[in-house]
């Protein structure tokens, strides 16, 4: 089975992107102090994000997320095909 690297490029942007940056930068923009620790790591990998809670950051945060995921998306799908092949399934 050949996973289609353009399905779950999306998916793993969209999932990261939204459900995991989105959901926990708007949980600490309404209630302060909600999953900072994985704010915090996030503001330590990406550029220009420094997980204070306000809208302008969220933003920021999600869409570093969602290229974040895209790419990992990508490069897990090719990398499960790749070594599918090798392996003759």
């Amino acid at each position: 089975m050949k996973l289609n690297i353009k399905a779950a490029s999306l998916t793993v942007s969209l999932v990261w992107g939204l459900l995991g940056a989105f959901a926990t930068g708007f949980g600490n923009f309404l209630v302060p102090g909600y999953g900072q620790g994985l704010l915090d790591v996030m503001a330590s990998i990406y550029p220009g994000y420094s997980a204070t809670p306000s809208f302008g950051q969220v933003i920021i945060g999600t869409l570093y997320a969602m290229l974040d995921g895209a790419i990992v998306g990508a490069a897990s799908a090719w990398l499960y095909n790749t070594i599918a092949a090798r392996l003759g399934h």
